[in-house]
């Protein structure tokens, strides 16, 4: 409801600057709630508006603040407004505040923040977000951990706000590591074993080769035919790869359910090949195809045309590259989905790649590239379970829930649950996604089982003992839906503070969607649990009047909906005990 608010000191503004109300809603911040003092609502930055051409930079912009607050006057939404160091500070009525609020908490259509006119600006459209793309006959590796969590933000925060989403899980499929797995397992392998533990049996047939190959050098070369056998579509290499494929999706999918993570499409390196070469015949066709001295074809980068920088499209023995498929991925994925933009979630260290993808794709003459999207992230370091080094996802998830479960049957106020171990899993996942979107993507951080499964502090587990107790309180004293509820029974400053917190959440999803950072989104949160607790603590439901009674607890339910809702746009299952 900030749009409520917004939309009536933009008037204001506009009647006195004569700009559209439009301009102002966006120059207009939510205030953070302070512990020290209080704090007033809104807030609005005049040097923003000296900067936009509102006003004159002409004249000292204290004394234009000062004038400006002199001239708006206050009704019966705004009811104080100050000056202050080059801002104007806006304090709303305390009873409107809360009950435009819980107007919309209470709304049957439940997008609280998301409806807010900070969106009205941002084009709805279709959103292609490809994450995850582990490589196939290689179990799950902790690395993709980061890929697989933050892909899956973007893809909820986007579709959260409007857009239609398409979650593509392109698999590496392909490339000269499958000659080399090939040979491995043509040598090493066994099919027992691989009916057995097949990922981890081609990852032990994929060490061996690799080892064999630091002395043999007819091992090279034997991988090399494999996949130029691949390549021309040979039966007794395409069956043997399309037996790893399918093997491996199948045990993906698994780890994928476990993490509550959907795909719209499984897509892969493998259904770009005649593309591919269609793409490289395009490039020579206008001309941006170059031969190197070794024989290998790529594309010149460089700004004054003298190949100081390039990108390889196709090896000297006429085999394709990553990027050359990445090539043929963009442009098939533009034809058959029309997407308004796309956006790739891999490390960081891939970012020259894209970079080099994206202008390739300007540069063959598709525009649409100015629209394409490269998210990095960084690495986790000193991810190590009891056992020792961690090298799959799987047994993270698995370390997670028996330590979990462990901290629950040791807590005193572990509630009797039907299923404990599955209570166990969403909230062990709880916590790695906080630790993990906490801060700045780009970073490195150390991971910390200790700190990371704590019930009290900034954590995942802290989100959803918040949210269970809540839920607690609700089915105690009820749903609190029936009946009117009386907002001047709702004024204390515990009550307030949330009530200003929530102001700021469409802003949170408005700074999120531009910079698809999910610390937002996290930050936000476990404010609104810390002051979620002190209300909890001094707003008892319980032997008060009725009408007392029903408003507070229909406060309790707006802040555990909120909750619920922020958890879902992060990728989390919150949970009703714990």
């Amino acid at each position: 409801m900030a749009s409520f608010f917004r939309r009536s000191i933009a008037s204001k503004l506009s009647r006195i600057l004569g700009q559209s109300e439009e301009v102002f809603i966006g120059a207009l911040s939510a205030v953070p709630v302070s512990k020290k003092h209080l704090s007033p609502d809104f807030r609005l930055s005049v040097s923003t508006l000296i900067k936009n051409g509102v006003i004159s930079p002409k004249g000292d912009i204290q004394s234009q603040t000062e004038a400006l607050a002199k001239e708006l006057e206050q009704d019966s939404v705004v009811e104080e407004i100050s000056a202050g160091r080059g801002v104007i500070n806006f304090k709303l009525s305390r009873k409107v505040l809360v009950e435009k609020i819980l107007q919309q908490l209470g709304e049957r259509d439940f997008r609280f923040g998301a409806k807010s006119e900070l969106f009205a600006s941002l084009e709805k459209g279709t959103t292609l977000v490809e994450f995850s793309s582990p490589n196939i006959a290689k179990k799950f590796h902790a690395g993709h951990l980061r890929s697989t969590m933050i892909g899956n933000f973007i893809a909820n925060l986007k579709a959260s706000l409007g857009n239609d989403v398409i979650r593509v899980n392109y698999l590496g499929d392909w490339g000269m590591q499958f000659g080399m797995l090939g040979v491995g397992y043509q040598r090493f392998g066994c099919q027992e074993q691989l009916k057995k533990n097949p990922l981890q049996h081609l990852f032990d047939v994929y060490v061996q080769v690799n080892r064999e190959a630091e002395t043999c050098d007819d091992i090279s070369q034997a991988a090399r035919t494999f996949f130029r056998q691949l390549e021309k579509h040979e039966h007794p290499a395409l069956s043997l790869w399309q037996q790893f494929r399918e093997i491996t999706v199948e045990e993906y999918q698994k780890v994928y359910k476990r993490l509550g993570v959907q795909f719209d499409v499984y897509s892969g390196e493998s259904f770009h090949q005649e593309q591919a070469r269609e793409v490289v015949q395009q490039l020579q066709t206008q001309g941006l195809l170059k031969t190197t001295e070794r024989g290998t074809n790529v594309v010149d980068l460089s700004p004054s045309g003298d190949m100081s920088r390039y990108a390889t499209v196709l090896r000297s023995d006429g085999t394709s590259l990553y990027i050359t498929r990445d090539i043929a991925a963009a442009i098939n994925r533009k034809e058959n989905y029309h997407f308004d933009e796309m956006i790739y979630v891999t490390d960081k260290s891939q970012e020259t790649h894209f970079q080099q993808l994206f202008q390739i794709l300007s540069t063959m003459g598709h525009p649409w590239a100015e629209r394409c999207r490269h998210v990095g992230f960084g690495l986790i370091q000193g991810m190590k379970t009891r056992r020792g080094e961690v090298v799959f996802l799987e047994d993270v998830l698995d370390e997670a829930r028996s330590r979990m479960l462990k901290n629950m049957s040791l807590s005193k106020t572990t509630k009797q649950l039907d299923d404990p171990e599955n209570t166990a899993e969403k909230v062990g996942i709880s916590a790695l996604i906080v630790q993990d979107f906490k801060g700045p993507l780009t970073s490195d951080y150390t991971f910390d089982w200790d700190r990371m499964l704590q019930a009290h502090g900034d954590t995942g587990v802290f989100l959803q003992y918040t949210h269970a107790r809540l839920c607690s309180l609700i089915q105690r004293y009820g749903d609190g839906a029936g009946g009117a509820c009386d907002p001047s029974l709702l004024l204390e400053p515990r009550s307030i503070a949330v009530f200003q917190h929530l102001l700021r959440y469409d802003e949170v999803l408005y700074q999120a969607s531009q910079d698809l950072q999910p610390k937002h989104v996290v930050n936000f949160l476990l404010t609104l649990c810390h002051l979620a607790g002190s209300a909890h603590r001094e707003l008892q439901v319980g032997e008060r009047t009725q009408n007392v009674a029903q408003a507070r607890l229909r406060l309790f339910i707006g802040i555990c909906s909120v909750l619920a809702s922020g958890m879902r746009v992060l990728g989390m299952t919150p949970v009703k005990k714990m």
